[in-house]
């Protein structure tokens, strides 16, 4: 009798098209292991991704503003599931391996630092190797989780958290999808934010936006998701060119209204000073990093393990470290 993974399996060589994965056909992990009875090789890595520590971390790591007040601003994490939802709305449309671009798209932010892209920037001129958040996240994925074991998860699911920004190396169908609904949630959940701080009134954004993607939140993402839908008919993913026009002129209203906004961004002055602090503290005292990182410290170079530290480090985290470290404590006198 077949197990559930088998049956899967069978059912994907009907519901997948020639340009996505199948499970069956991986490429395998680096560690082989026995197959799960129940679940394919995607479903576990995806399984695996949301079990583990940095991913639950993400939920203390700013989206884009700097310790908001109020409760309903982005995270790291609500930003990664809202990827993760749009990226399989499309692949199930075109056909796709669903499994395979959901594990892509919660694992693709895991490398990311404190403080969003400032504390990415930080540690890009901190660290004398540089510093990308995508590769980052494959080196949790591959390195750091588990006690330095990582998750072994499938080539395919690794290939496509490093390529999420940039495309390249050229991976699956799969992580198109998700390149682009990365940037299809940031775009648009960033104005949903901007607009609750007020920094931007609702109205605002360029005309070519609000009549050809629409004025609300919902409104926006849908079309621009049907319209990607809609001129995929071979399964690549693409944008009409009205669309992608649309979408473009948003972006780059988003980077000059918001993302270099001084008033949303006036504090991201700090966030270097902060993670410079913290990184040479612990580079001149190895014997103060954890004893996980200690190891790694041996293995990989100190500065590369301090580097795995800090930017693992949430928010919340990074303040409470840097406060124990260099803000003197108040005492009172007996």
């Amino acid at each position: 009798m077949s197990c559930p993974r088998e049956i899967r399996e069978r059912e994907e060589e009907m519901l997948i098209c020639e340009r996505g994965v199948l499970a069956k056909n991986s490429a395998g992990r680096a560690v082989p292991e026995s197959e799960c009875a129940v679940r394919t090789c995607f479903q576990r890595d995806v399984d695996r991704i949301t079990h583990c520590k940095s991913f639950r971390r993400l939920k203390h790591k700013t989206q884009v503003f700097l310790q908001p007040e109020g409760d309903h601003y982005r995270t790291r994490l609500t930003h990664t599931l809202e990827v993760a939802r749009i990226a399989r709305t499309i692949s199930r449309a075109l056909r796709l391996n669903e499994d395979l671009t959901e594990a892509i798209a919660l694992g693709h932010d895991l490398g990311h630092t404190p403080f969003g892209h400032a504390g990415e920037r930080a540690l890009a001129d901190i660290y004398p190797g540089g510093f990308r958040h995508y590769e980052q996240s494959l080196r949790v994925v591959d390195r750091l989780e588990k006690d330095g074991r990582g998750l072994n998860l499938c080539a395919e699911t690794r290939l496509g958290i490093l390529n999420h920004t940039t495309g390249e190396p050229r991976g699956s169908v799969e992580a198109d999808v998700v390149r682009m609904s990365d940037r299809i949630a940031y775009i648009n959940h960033d104005l949903d934010d901007a607009e609750r701080a007020g920094i931007i009134l609702p109205g605002d954004e360029p005309r070519i936006v609000r009549e050809r993607i629409g004025t609300r939140n919902s409104e926006r993402i849908n079309a621009i998701v049907l319209d990607v839908i809609a001129n995929s008919p071979d399964s690549l993913p693409r944008m009409s060119p009205d669309m992608a026009e649309a979408v473009d002129v948003f972006t780059d209203f988003m980077y000059e209204r918001v993302y270099k906004n001084p008033v949303a961004k006036g504090e991201e002055s700090k966030v270097g000073n902060i993670l410079r602090s913290i990184w040479e503290y612990y580079v001149n005292r190895p014997d103060a990093l954890p004893d996980d990182f200690r190891a790694l410290a041996e293995a990989d170079g100190l500065e590369r393990a301090v580097t795995d530290y800090v930017s693992g480090m949430t928010d919340k985290y990074v303040m409470d470290v840097y406060s124990e470290l260099f803000i003197p404590k108040s005492w009172a006198v007996r």
